[in-house]
């Protein structure tokens, strides 16, 4: 909806990781699209399982793209402020990649705003953890409108996040969250012995999480 109606638009994927994202935003609008990931594994594996003929991955990070200025007429990124250490040297960098009158989706937990996942309410004390990782809404706002970006369009996307509670369960035990990093070795098996056994008292069926996207604008 925010974006204008004209075809082919050129997407940066900033944090593309294994290219969940990154063909379909090819396909979608008609490339090209960039895939910018600092992870090498990740990049492979995205080269590998996610390659389309107007995608292009390569590394760089959010303080350092490696696109010409003014290049895209769009950039997403799907969960990965919370990784950026220089935020206002990043934020600066989108707005140097990203054409004038361009946007930019930012699809994000805030710490004032988290999601109703039902594994946290398996293991409640994990959520303090959790909700530390974020800024609250209001500070990533400020640190896009410091530099220049200005604040175009909100809303709440819900979005599948697996096909039944045992897969999403499956897909948990994988750590794909920097969650992990901030805990134990022993307080997460706890936790997970916690969610196994609660697992056949939870019911089934698709898993789904709703999140906050911001659109700024160029």
């Amino acid at each position: 909806r925010p974006l204008p109606q004209t075809r082919p638009l050129a997407w940066l994927d900033l944090g593309s990781g294994t290219g969940r994202m990154t063909p379909s935003l090819a396909s979608t609008f008609g490339g090209p699209a960039y895939g910018v990931e600092p992870a090498d594994k990740m990049r492979a594996q995205a080269a590998a399982a996610a390659g389309h003929p107007a995608v292009t991955y390569g590394a760089g990070s959010a303080e350092h793209i490696p696109l010409p200025d003014a290049s895209c007429d769009a950039a997403l990124l799907f969960f990965v402020w919370h990784h950026v250490v220089d935020r206002e040297g990043a934020a600066q960098e989108l707005r140097r990649v990203v054409k004038p009158g361009g946007k930019l989706f930012l699809q994000a937990n805030f710490s004032d705003r988290m999601p109703d996942v039902w594994w946290l309410h398996v293991v409640p004390e994990w959520m303090k953890v959790h909700q530390a990782q974020y800024q609250s809404e209001e500070e990533v706002q400020s640190d896009f409108a410091g530099a220049g970006w200005t604040l175009a369009f909100r809303d709440e996307i819900t979005w599948l996040r697996s096909a039944s509670l045992a897969e999403d369960f499956e897909r948990l035990r994988l750590r794909p969250t920097s969650l992990f990093e901030h805990m134990s070795e022993e307080v997460v098996e706890a936790g997970f012995a916690r969610i196994e056994a609660a697992l056949p008292s939870l019911g089934d069926g698709p898993q789904f999480e709703t999140s906050a996207l911001l659109v700024f604008r160029r």
